[in-house]
């Protein structure tokens, strides 16, 4: 039986604590600096307060990782977190007014915890190997967008004297292209090499960069043409002024490139030996909490889920993956929607698109549900059916994503990876309506 209550708001360099009894009597009100000392010094004072054992100790703070949480959970105590609109909800209880203080928000995270603990959500310390696939998935989204930033900025100062480079390919993703601008930064270095000007781009040198990276839908004579096209009629000195800039951020563009393949070939070694270890058990249900193993087998089995997104599902929500919480799932997702209805002339609820859910997983399980539809037959039968009904793109993914995550909790909850003939075609009407 849980006897204190601890509500902790969390800051950059002190976290506001205070702690409540089964009685809403408030034991201790202190704040604790984020250094390693003084977060030892505040478990021992909240050890002493419970007689020495934790475990009747329950904590809540609205994010779900960080320092005081890994040290409550590692010493046993019941630690929660909340959603920061629902805190919101939960502070007008105690003022009307809108006031709003760090001690004011710890006392409501602790007094909320006594009083609606099915409103909060239990976390569960990771184990080492799914820590290191959140890092490198959140690691694989920074570069990501790194790349896409450095690959924009470039597109544009190529927009501005050099375009016939861009109809070439993708800049955010073909390699060649980087080393064909190297060898010709600007129109003018595309002419024949002669004797005077030996630096010239001829169709050898562009054959070998072609044949270097493995390029068959280019011809060499093709691309010299392509560059070879007259240039835009731009002032002096601008080509040479893009070109320096160009050259100054490919650096950039190739490490965040590179980083990102290391990444994804991380993630794919520790999903693999996931799998590994899940499929030895795979027919028995997994004793142990920490199920990351058993799970990713079952999860990468699935029809367009790939390395990337199977990574954001095992490590965004995998308390829900391991309590078999399809409902939990959907909302996390953002698959779930959110209707509203009021006492006025339509009874007929307005539904919305669910804006309160994990970013991360909701983007994740877009992609997973659009690969899907591409790829899977009942999948793709499944999307069009949404669509005739009228359902926009989105609508229509969300609802394919929903089907999915359910049928990724019947296979959870057999201990079975996924089997096309056991979704025939027959069923796919039934599975729209």
């Amino acid at each position: 039986m849980v006897e204190l209550f601890v509500g902790i708001d969390w800051g950059w360099s002190t976290h506001t604590v205070c702690i409540v009894d089964s009685s809403d009597k408030k034991v201790l009100e202190c704040e604790v600096a984020h250094r390693g000392e003084d977060v030892l010094l505040f478990v021992e004072r909240l050890q002493k307060l419970a007689g020495g054992d934790l475990s009747h100790v329950a904590a809540s703070m609205e994010s779900p990782h960080g320092v005081m949480v890994e040290v409550l959970l590692e010493r046993g105590v019941a630690t929660y977190s909340l959603n920061p609109k629902q805190l919101d909800r939960f502070r007008d209880r105690h003022s009307g007014a809108g006031a709003k203080d760090d001690d004011l928000d710890a006392y409501v995270l602790a007094t909320s915890l006594r009083t609606d603990p099915k409103l909060f959500r239990e976390i569960t310390l990771p184990s080492e190997q799914r820590l290191q696939l959140a890092a490198y998935s959140r690691s694989y989204e920074a570069l990501t967008e790194q790349v896409l930033a450095t690959a924009n900025q470039i597109r544009q100062l190529l927009v501005r004297y050099y375009p016939q480079m861009l109809e070439l390919g993708d800049w955010h993703r073909e390699r060649w292209l980087w080393e064909l601008f190297e060898a010709a930064p600007t129109p003018a270095l595309t002419a024949s090499p002669t004797p005077t000007h030996p630096q010239g781009l001829s169709a050898q040198k562009v054959g070998a960069i072609l044949k270097e990276h493995r390029i068959r839908r280019h011809d060499p004579k093709a691309v010299l043409s392509s560059l070879r096209a007259t240039p835009l009629p731009v002032a002096a000195g601008v080509a040479q002024a893009c070109a320096t800039q160009i050259r100054i951020l490919l650096p950039l563009l190739r490490t965040a490139e590179s980083q990102r393949r290391e990444c994804t070939k991380s993630m794919t070694a520790l999903l693999q030996e996931f799998q590994k270890q899940g499929t030895q058990t795979e027919g028995n249900e997994p004793q142990s909490p920490e199920q990351t193993h058993h799970d990713a087998a079952i999860l990468l089995s699935l029809p367009g889920i790939g390395v990337h997104n199977g990574a954001v599902m095992l490590t965004e929500a995998s308390s829900a993956l391991q309590q078999r919480d399809y409902q939990a799932l959907r909302r996390l997702a953002g698959v779930a929607p959110v209707s509203r209805r009021t006492g006025g002339r339509s009874k007929a609820p307005h539904v919305l698109q669910r804006q309160a859910c994990c970013r991360r997983l909701r983007e994740a399980t877009y992609h997973w549900g659009r690969v899907a539809a591409q790829t899977d037959p009942n999948t793709r039968q499944h999307y069009a059916q949404l669509r005739q009904r009228g359902h926009s793109h989105g609508r229509a993914i969300r609802g394919v994503v929903d089907r999915l995550l359910k049928v990724l909790v019947a296979m959870l909850r057999a201990a079975r990876v996924y089997d096309p003939a056991r979704r025939p075609g027959s069923q796919i009407s039934e599975l729209a309506a």
